[in-house]
């Protein structure tokens, strides 16, 4: 006699099959979640069948890393594996009761077994590597924002799958997983991944299309995680906090900041983000005054150890913030005129000396005095009463290939020749 069919479970009203266990069931579930996210949660016992089809197919690629001539009878397998990691993915999207469930479930740790079997598979087939993603999209989603999650995914995951990840470039291409353990991570491992950031943005191929609204992901964590924590960058002020090394990891924050918005993709998003632009010229100020009024790192001399050797982490902090500043402006009105509201406009104007810990400083200045200034009447006249009220250098301004000319009762700042008109 065969056994009795369990009934079927419902989500938000909705009758889910029973048994799940064949593929367009899935698919169905999948739907559902999608469709009812944000809102409703599910039974657990829903969550458990779906993981019995994890496990269940998962004993089919571990054969198949036992013997590679399995590989090729891997497709039904492989497509019950992504549509089991997208039905929960769906499911953890903003509701913490699903997260829970599927946590408590230990499919966190079924999951990550079975990403690292991928990598023995040693396979490029596209079916692989859409089930990969998923994998990496559903470890994202059931951390964001849950701190218990979080940890067990980083006690899974650390440090076999991520390190993996990273060498692999995979980790970068998984923004949800990125974001969700970037609180987890050491300072040190957080300057190893900005750094692979930089690498990817300023490298010998340009981001792809696909690559983009991966990394505006990406730029929404950098920015808003700079603005949050970049004060912490003034502890180095002091000399027991010279090798601060979450200060250090918020230097290389603004590094990135600099790349993004080097890029035309990226620049806009940045451009508009809340407070960026305000928090930069703030701390400009603050690094300013602090280098001013007493001998530290941020100073013009640069801070010099005992034994002789200079040693500046901070060194370029100065010129990159200007930088920013300026990328930020590019043929963007409202944030020319937001410099010019908060005094910024003096405070780069003062910033521009010689200053070993800061290389290029002078050229970064006048790359944003020109943004600052590209068809903006009112910062220009701005420039050219500081001149004559010797608030500006003359000097400078010419370095910058501009000069003030005086039109009947009116200052003019103009370009001299041979560079283009403002």
């Amino acid at each position: 006699m065969a056994a009795p069919r369990p009934p079927p479970a419902r989500l938000s009203g909705v009758m889910v099959p029973a048994p799940i266990q064949d593929l367009e069931a899935l698919r169905a579930l999948t739907a559902l979640f999608k469709e009812q996210r944000n809102r409703e949660t599910a039974p657990r016992t829903i969550f458990q069948r779906v993981l019995d089809i994890l496990k269940k197919s998962s004993h089919a690629v571990e054969l198949a890393c036992r013997d590679p001539s399995q590989v090729e009878h891997l497709t039904s397998s492989l497509q019950l594996i992504t549509e089991c990691f997208r039905c929960l993915r769906n499911a953890c999207i903003e509701c913490s009761v699903n997260q829970n469930s599927i946590r408590n479930l230990d499919t966190i740790g079924v999951a990550v077994d079975l990403i690292l079997l991928f990598r023995e598979l040693r396979v490029e087939q596209e079916s692989l590597l859409t089930a990969f993603r998923c994998g990496l999209q559903f470890l994202g989603n059931i951390a964001s924002r849950n701190e218990d999650s979080q940890s067990v995914v980083w006690v899974h995951a650390f440090p076999e799958l991520f390190l993996f990840l990273i060498i692999t470039d995979h980790f970068l291409k998984s923004p949800e997983l990125v974001k969700a353990m970037y609180a987890k991570m050491s300072n040190q491992e957080r300057v190893t991944l900005l750094d692979l950031m930089i690498a990817k943005i300023v490298g010998d191929e340009p981001l792809t299309k696909d690559d983009i609204p991966v990394f505006l992901s990406h730029a929404e964590l950098i920015a808003s995680t700079f603005v949050n924590q970049c004060k912490i960058v003034l502890k180095l002020t002091s000399e027991q906090h010279a090798d601060d090394e979450e200060a250090l990891a918020t230097i290389r924050l603004l590094d990135v900041l600099c790349e993004m918005t080097a890029n035309t993709d990226l620049l806009s998003y940045l451009q508009v983000f809340p407070g960026l632009l305000e928090r930069v010229i703030d701390l400009l100020r603050l690094i300013h005054v602090a280098g001013n009024d007493t001998t530290n790192i941020f100073s013009t001399s640069g801070c010099v150890k005992a034994e002789g050797d200079v040693s500046n982490v901070a060194e370029g902090f100065k010129s990159h913030l200007i930088r920013l500043i300026g990328n930020l402006c590019y043929k963007n009105k409202d944030n020319q005129d937001k410099v010019n509201e908060l005094d910024g406009i003096p405070l780069i104007l003062d910033s521009c000396s010689i200053d070993d810990s800061n290389p290029f400083l002078t050229q970064w200045v006048v790359y944003a005095i020109r943004n600052l200034t590209e068809d903006n009447s009112q910062n220009q006249d701005l420039i050219a009463k500081m001149e004559q009220q010797g608030l500006a250098d003359a000097s400078l301004l010419k370095k910058m290939g501009l000069e003030v000319e005086k039109r009947g009762d009116r200052l003019i700042l103009k370009s001299t020749s041979g560079t283009p008109p403002l």
